[in-house]
């Protein structure tokens, strides 16, 4: 590539490597990931269409589900494509832009979905540890305004860590060993080792999921105390029910992350660096569906509705 020396970059596009396999493999993987894929779109728009067809669901709670069902979209959307495409092509090559446009969204969902996890724990303990004031509290306002919160606060705060990264000069080579542009091999790729570019991205990583974590952590933990404190036991049950979900969805999110991203500097293998990108990136959107249908009454009464299969319910 002929490209003058003196330029900041000398390159125009990087290699995604993603699975390096035989032809036959490929294939397979494409297969594979297009099923992942596709189910995950079909269940988190199924609970984004139950939630804005079924009044029943029109409560702070579900409008919560139902957004960051359609955050879940948009998260795979940024990396899965792209990796399909990959799994047929024989260049796998990405431009400087697009690879920084794709780490720029992919890391602004994410964040958001901290952000809506957060959300959604501070309604559960203001339903549970406050239900007199809940009806005042969360109000339309309110709701409406951590809505617009959680989509929008990932995106500006991931405009520095981008912008200090593609900043970074890169002069070959230029191959990621990965399926997607992850930050952490972005910087290593760079010609110059950056330590202020590192620290800033590892604190605001840390400072981000330690943050958001403890949040839901302490709610869930006033959750519990106020549960343990009820007389009925049928109340107890029903207050875990409707919390279980929540924690299953935070449990897979931020068991994997904070293994890859507090520390990038860490040396994790490379297969192992894939495995849970793949896993929080591709698999945990796949099971959020199916996490908060099967334990939820009325979002199951909900789908039936929106796929034509209502069963007759018989109240007690």
């Amino acid at each position: 590539m002929n490209v003058s020396s003196t330029e900041t970059n000398s390159i125009s596009h990087f290699i995604l490597m993603g699975f390096p396999s035989s032809p036959e493999m490929q294939l397979l993987y494409f297969g594979l990931f297009s099923v992942v894929y596709t189910l995950t779109l079909m269940g988190n728009a199924a609970i984004v269409c139950a939630v804005q067809w079924d009044r029943c669901l029109h409560t702070p709670m579900y409008i919560f589900l139902g957004n960051f069902s359609l955050l879940e979209i948009c998260y795979v959307t940024t990396t899965v494509p792209n990796m399909l495409a990959n799994f047929l092509s024989t260049s796998k090559s990405i431009s400087l832009v697009s690879c920084f446009t794709q780490f720029y969204f992919f890391f602004s969902f994410g964040c958001d979905e901290g952000f809506f996890l957060c959300i959604m724990a501070f309604d559960r303990y203001l339903a549970i540890c406050r239900p007199l004031y809940y009806p005042c509290i969360m109000t339309k306002q309110l709701y409406n305004g951590l809505v617009i919160f959680g989509w929008s606060c990932g995106f500006i705060l991931c405009l520095t860590p981008v912008v200090l990264i593609s900043r970074l000069p890169y002069c070959g080579p230029n191959t990621i060993n990965h399926f997607l542009c992850d930050p952490v091999p972005l910087m290593l790729l760079s010609c110059s080792e950056d330590t202020i570019t590192q620290f800033v991205y590892s604190t605001f990583n840390a400072i981000f999921m330690i943050g958001t974590f403890l949040f839901i952590l302490c709610s869930y933990a006033l959750v519990i105390v106020a549960v343990l404190r009820m007389p009925s036991a049928t109340s107890k049950h029903k207050a875990f029910s409707t919390c279980a979900s929540h924690l299953a969805v935070v449990t897979l999110f931020y068991g994997s992350i904070m293994v890859m991203y507090v520390s990038p500097g860490s040396g994790h293998p490379v297969q192992v660096q894939k495995i849970v990108t793949l896993f929080y990136s591709v698999i945990t959107p796949l099971f959020n569906p199916l996490i908060y249908s099967l334990r939820n009454k009325e979002m199951k009464a909900a789908l039936r509705k929106v796929f034509g299969t209502e069963m007759p319910v018989h109240k007690i």
